[in-house]
This record gives C-alpha cells, structure tokens and sequence, in this order.
C-alpha cells in the first residue's frame, strides 16, 4: 500500500531561533530524522512507496534523501578504498517528492497528491513526526473487514494535568490525571479509502473535514493502542526521544528487533506493499 506522508508543516515549537528553517519531520533521533524513523516503520511490515508531501523547509528533506549515506546506520566493508554495504535501509524504497504548498492544511495537501495514488482503493498515510510501536497489519486487517472510509489510531491522553471536579460551593470533589479520563486522542496513523476525498473541501483539513463528515456517517473507526506512542510537537520531547534513542530504549524501531522481518498487512485482501 501506497503511506502518504504530511511533512510541509512550520512546527514552530520545534524549531530553537529565527534561522531555524528545518521542517519538523527532519529533527533527528539518533543519527536520523524523524521522518527516516516512520518511513523504517512502514517499511518493517512491506509498506516502501511513498508520497512526500512537501511545502516548508522541503529542500531539507530532498537534500537529505538524495544525499543519502546507507553508511550510517548500516554494516559495511571497506575494501581497496570501495565500500561494500552488508545491509541496506532504502534501497528498495520508492519516493514521490510533491511541493503541496507552504501554507496548505493537511486535507489540501492530500488532495494535491491525489493522483499519485493511481486510484488505489485503500492507502496509508502519516503525519511524519509521531512514533509509535502499534500493529500496522492488525489495523489495516480490520479496517480492510470493516464498511467504512476511513480509520485512526487513537491513544489515551499525554497530557500530564489533572482535571478538578469543583462542587458548586468551590470545594474540590476529586482530582483526576488526564490521562486516567475516558478520552482517546487522534494518534496520527491513518488508513484510508479514496472516499475521504468526497468530503474534504478546497483547503480543507483531512481531520476537522474528511475525518468529522466520515464520522457523522457512521464510516469512520478507530483502532486502540495503549501501547507506545510519543508525539514530537516540541523540543523537549524530541530530545526526550533522542536521549531514549541513545540509551537503546526504542520500542518504535521494531526492525531492530530479531527474527524475520514482518510481512505486509493486508495481502489477503489484495492490498499487499506497493498495490
């Protein structure tokens, strides 16, 4: 399956000054950005056609791919001065680079990519900038069994406040941590049907738009994770995740991890990587 990457975005609370121009996607984690780290999850399970959808600091990301050192996080041999790669991360990988606007939301950058989809009925697409360990296979699976046009991973609240249930006399009757509420948050990772494009309007957004309108209609499902899930939207849980990244802790890198490699999700139902 084709995963549409968002990726065009300012993230301002990323960025550390004025001459900051780097995209948030391209904050490393180790000795590679982020989108590098999504981009190997996909990957992992058989996923490896891609469509960057680019608007700021988008000559970052293209320099960065096509300067791209296999050396760094790959086994090799130095041989009479040539090396000899003993594994390789993106070789296999197809990459479709598409300027979608500086300032376009993210519903009108998709619709700007829309025919780079080659009318696939179902695709995959990302933010760029969250990690995560979930099972891709078992979402696309039961989204592929399911009536509907859309689905989202959603994980409980990362907010660290707690909520004040106040009596009418201003005495407190409870102090709840967020994340303890009943409540589930949009979690980035996304499969779609080519139906969302039915109501997501001219600069629109794929959330607030296609994704509300799906809902209303009863066709839009979610897919649970408790699992590990960490956003990036500013500096401090970046570094969090690079300092985690140099301790060894990364639950997101499942291809670190041993034994065969996944096979793609959703091959029984005719959607196997690259459909």
């Amino acid at each position: 399956m084709k995963v549409v990457l968002f990726c065009g975005g300012y993230g301002l609370r990323m960025r550390s000054g004025a001459s900051d121009d780097v995209p948030k996607p391209m904050a490393m984690v180790g000795p590679r950005p982020l989108i590098w780290h999504v981009m190997r999850y996909y990957a992992y399970y058989g996923h490896t056609e891609f469509i960057l959808c680019l608007g700021y600091g988008a000559h970052h990301i293209k320099d960065f791919f096509l300067n791209y050192e296999e050396t760094t996080s790959n086994d090799f041999v130095l041989r009479d001065g040539k090396t000899e790669l003993l594994s390789t991360d993106i070789a296999s990988w197809t990459i479709t680079f598409v300027q979608t606007g500086i300032e376009s939301p993210i519903g009108e950058r998709l619709r700007r990519v829309r025919h780079h989809l080659d009318g696939d009925e179902m695709f995959l697409a990302n933010y760029a900038d969250v990690l995560t360990d979930a099972p891709l296979p078992r979402m696309i699976d039961r989204f592929a069994e399911r009536d509907a046009g859309a689905s989202m991973l959603v994980v409980p609240p990362q907010s660290s406040f707690h909520c004040v249930d106040l009596g009418e006399d201003g005495l407190v009757g409870g102090i709840t941590a967020v994340s303890e509420l009943p409540l589930w948050e949009n979690g980035g990772y996304f499969v779609l049907r080519q139906e969302v494009f039915d109501h997501i309007p001219e600069n629109g957004d794929l959330v607030a738009d296609g994704c509300a309108q799906l809902a209303k209609r009863g066709r839009l499902v979610a897919y649970q994770h408790r699992g590990f899930w960490k956003p990036t939207d500013t500096v401090k849980e970046r570094a969090a995740l690079d300092d985690a990244y140099a301790r060894g802790d990364r639950p997101w890198a499942l291809w670190e991890r041993d034994g065969a490699p996944a096979v793609a999700a959703g091959a029984a139902h005719g959607f196997g990587a690259g459909a």
